[in-house]
């Protein structure tokens, strides 16, 4: 009887082999785009992470980590360290846009969060704890989870978030989490928990939210002034929409653009700008600047019918 449990399995090995061919082929791609930050605010000293996303020297970080710094030095795994200056912050999407005095290194290819699927392979590539270039590697766990935000009095939820185990540690927040293309598909934003990671998603929302903080510095955001619940739909509204969950109201602020518009308690908002909206995240979606001042047709299920209303939102200030 063989009992040399030395052996190794040629299956095994092999699947190991093509595992590690990812985790390097992705590292060699994304870590040489990846900076190391150091930060000074009145509060002291700090560090992060950021990924160059532009030719031109544009950096994407955590809005954490760059909070209270007008700009700070980054430095590069080949050896250049510049200095940054921070564009533009957006707290409520912990988002910041900075830009280097020199750019020397390759931008990375943005990918498309929303196609990732839970056990997916993804490999985190940043800082932690002053140590550059540092790459992990893990799943998809959990996608769709929602990350509360605030700036001043306003609270938003992060939509969307991505849950990883690929471990993630002080210092992460702002690098990248890339696909096993090399796609980054994600920046590290917290670290919720031995084990536990969670990453900003990269997709068509924060793609305009980084757009208008390159062009503007900030992010306007629409309001319309209503709050809501997510609830089961009846059958028949399921059989005729495709929905199987609308957002009830549940407060409606007076003079609000959604009590102007005639939105009331109870009303179940089905769908708003031809999308549907099956919970908040789904109506905070499109509340960004484009919103703001445009006719917003909503359509809402009222004691069993249909109604049609149109809401102008304004924009949210803080």
């Amino acid at each position: 009887m063989d009992t040399d449990h030395t052996r190794s399995d040629p299956a095994e090995e092999a699947a190991l082999d093509a595992y590690s061919r990812v985790v390097t082929t992705v590292a060699a791609r994304v870590l040489p785009s990846v900076a190391a930050l150091s930060v000074r605010t009145a509060r002291g000293a700090g560090a992060g992470s950021a990924v160059t996303v532009g030719s031109d020297g544009l950096l994407l970080t955590s809005a954490h980590v760059v909070q209270g710094a007008a700009g700070g030095s980054a430095a590069f795994g080949d050896g250049t360290e510049t200095p940054f200056r921070v564009v533009g912050t957006d707290p409520l999407s912990d988002l910041a846009v900075l830009r280097v005095e020199e750019a020397t290194v390759p931008p990375v290819e943005l990918g498309d969060a929303d196609g990732l699927r839970i056990g997916q392979l993804v490999v985190a590539v940043g800082n932690p704890m002053g140590l550059a270039g540092s790459v992990t590697a893990g799943v998809v766990s959990g996608l769709g989870r929602s990350l509360p935000a605030r700036d001043g009095r306003v609270t938003r939820l992060i939509e969307d978030v991505i849950q990883t185990d690929a471990a993630l540690n002080p210092g992460n927040s702002g690098g990248a989490l890339a696909d096993s293309t090399g796609r980054v598909v994600g920046v590290n934003t917290a670290v919720a928990g031995y084990g536990l990671g969670l990453a900003v998603p990269i997709n068509a929302t924060t793609r305009q939210i980084i757009a208008e903080l390159t062009t503007a510095g900030r992010v306007r955001r629409a309001w319309l002034g209503v709050a809501g619940v997510p609830v089961p739909l009846p059958p028949e509204v399921t059989a005729r929409t495709g929905q199987r969950r609308g957002l009830r109201v549940v407060e409606v602020v007076p003079g609000s653009p959604a009590g102007l518009a005639g939105l009331y308690l109870g009303d179940i908002i089905l769908n708003a700008g031809g999308r549907a909206v099956a919970d908040g995240q789904g109506l905070q979606r499109l509340m960004l600047g484009p919103a703001i001042g445009a006719r917003l047709p909503v359509t809402v299920l009222r004691k069993g019918a249909f109604v049609d209303v149109v809401a102008v939102p304004t924009e949210l200030r803080a």
